[in-house]
């Protein structure tokens, strides 16, 4: 029951970084490039095929790949 709940939290914060990140990349003030990074970020702990995809995507940067790699398992720890 708690994790399901867990999982319906990740999923609502994460629509939430989405849609900051879409209105953000209309509003100057606002890094919505970011915010959907954040979503993406988070909806991977939830859905295989966008972690899968999130993966694929970051295969081509290696730097990249090793700080998300390193952030996912920091919060995996909070979420699961």
């Amino acid at each position: 029951m708690i994790r399901h709940i867990k999982r319906t939290a990740i999923v609502i914060l994460a629509l939430l970084f989405l849609v900051f990140g879409v209105i953000g990349l209309f509003l100057p003030f606002l890094q919505g490039i970011l915010f959907i990074i954040i979503g993406l970020v988070l909806l991977s702990f939830v859905f295989s095929a966008i972690d899968e995809w999130v993966s694929k995507f970051l295969s081509k940067s290696p730097k990249l790949a090793n700080h998300h790699r390193k952030l996912h398992q920091k919060l995996r720890k909070y979420f699961e």
